[in-house]
């Protein structure tokens, strides 16, 4: 955690400055995790990780085949807003090319 120091000056008017210490948090981390169909080509998907995710083909194709070989697949770590944008990038191209391709949200333990 970082501490971040702020003067309160609410004391101004007895001339004194008292600093106070600020507890800054880092946000929750989201895994974005593509889930398994029967009617998806994996090329397809390799594809998308690439350009949503810019995985490289190597990693693209690793996560595609865990994808299809464990029934889900991380595509990515991120925050919430950055994941759900990515999350609802992939539902738009798989809706647009008539795939049932889904992500799902999972938050990131913090251990």
């Amino acid at each position: 955690m970082e501490r971040v120091s702020e003067i309160n000056s609410s004391n101004e008017e007895l001339g004194l400055l008292v600093e106070e210490e600020i507890e800054v948090k880092r946000p929750n981390l989201y895994k974005v995790l593509m889930l398994n169909d029967d009617h998806t080509p994996m090329d397809f998907v390799v594809t998308i990780i690439q350009s949503i995710f810019g995985k490289s083909l190597e990693e693209s194709t690793k996560i595609m085949f865990e994808v299809h070989n464990k029934g889900k697949g991380i595509a990515g770590v991120y925050t919430y807003d950055i994941a759900r944008t990515k999350a609802d990038q992939v539902h738009s191209l798989a809706e647009k090319n008539q795939y049932p391709l889904e992500c799902v949200l999972e938050v990131e333990s913090n251990a």
